[in-house]
């Protein structure tokens, strides 16, 4: 899938931009603050609805405007084409339309254009918190099947019904909320089990990518294993969740589930979150995110729209060169937009340059870099 056009109305700094787009490396470039991330965010919210920043649409709406426009004309593989409106309102819900037509899913707009987004956060996947990994998990689970974004959805929406069932009936509920417990443990044991084995099947297929991935990456040849912690698929949720329930009752929290899960990242069978180096740390989690790529690419026969937001900013000149060329060699892809505040790489695979300045796009050529 290819966008071969852009246009936005006040979504952050831009008032008004119409950019054609095409096959191949676009290297955005240009000093901080100026509207490169910006814009590759505007590219994730076609796809999402929602930012990769994690912020609301307050923030993405230009300042002094109600709404912001975004708008891109796609092209598939097979010859179909696409186009995708969104409006996104600082009040009121937001619309989206694809070929006029309005959605209401946003699993409507993940089967028009997926995008892999790599940013200098993805260290994180390995050395931060849980639910990073968790969050990488299910973000690939609905690429590689957009049906299941329904179904993290409701998971989420039972574990909240559940977690305030428990923290209102005290130590000691009645029998009606004993009733109303049981209802709800039905229903979170069966969309529970359904996700987990979802994140099981993706992290076996995501490891010979991760493994090429990182030796492509680090040079070294260290066995990389990853594994899917959640002790209570032995059993099944609905057991793990009895047996937990007088802790639940007294903890007025539901402390088994896919909430609670993790992914486990070793090297050499050490690890990697406690053990690794920040290099390796580093590698690992860019090793992460290209594995999903390249599974979700496997999938769908066709490979996401790539997005390096900056991922080069943290390395000095030689290693950046060097993970730059390593990436677009090790990762299948058909369209590219790679931002930086710093002069990139001089390279072959660059088809497009272009500088961001205030909100506006202009082109420039490789020696003007």
């Amino acid at each position: 899938m290819i966008v071969r056009s852009l246009q936005l109305t006040d979504f952050r700094n831009y008032s008004s931009l119409q950019l054609a787009l095409g096959p191949g490396v676009h290297a955005l470039t240009g000093d901080n603050a100026q509207g490169k991330t910006n814009l590759v965010e505007a590219l994730v919210v076609l796809s999402t609805m929602k930012s990769f920043r994690g912020v609301s649409n307050e923030a993405v709406v230009r300042k002094g405007a109600t709404s912001a426009f975004l708008r891109a004309d796609i092209n598939h593989d097979d010859g179909r084409e696409f186009l995708v409106e969104i409006e996104l309102k600082t009040a009121g819900r937001s619309v989206a339309q694809v070929n006029r037509k309005r959605i209401n899913r946003t699993r409507d707009l993940l089967t028009v254009l997926r995008t892999t987004v790599f940013t200098p956060d993805d260290r994180d996947l390995v050395h931060g918190s849980a639910t990073q990994r968790r969050t990488l998990l299910d973000d690939a689970v609905v690429s590689l099947d957009p049906l299941r974004h329904d179904v993290i959805n409701e998971l989420d929406r039972v574990l909240r019904q559940r977690n305030a069932l428990l923290k209102e009936s005290g130590y000691r509920p009645s029998p009606a909320t004993l009733d109303a417990l049981d209802a709800w443990d039905e229903k979170l044991a069966s969309l529970g089990d359904e996700v987990g084995r979802a994140r099981a099947e993706l992290i076996e297929h995501m490891l010979p990518f991760a493994q090429a991935s990182y030796v492509a990456l680090s040079g070294d040849g260290c066995s990389l294993s990853l594994t899917y912690d959640a002790p209570w698929r032995e059993s099944g949720l609905a057991a793990a969740l009895q047996s937990s329930r007088e802790d639940d009752l007294r903890r007025g929290t539901t402390t088994v589930g896919p909430h609670r899960d993790d992914v486990l990242v070793t090297l050499n069978e050490l690890a990697s979150r406690t053990h690794g180096s920040h290099g390796e740390q580093h590698s690992l989690g860019l090793a992460l995110r290209m594995a999903v790529h390249q599974v979700v690419a496997q999938r769908w026969g066709t490979p996401p729209l790539l997005v390096l937001d900056d991922v080069l900013s943290a390395l000095d000149n030689t290693r950046a060169n060097a993970v730059f060329e390593r990436l677009l060699a090790a990762l299948p892809y058909q369209q590219v937009l790679v931002t930086s505040a710093h002069p990139l790489p001089p390279s072959p695979r660059i088809t497009h340059w272009l500088e961001v300045t205030a909100g506006t796009i202009s082109p420039r050529t490789q020696d003007d870099r």
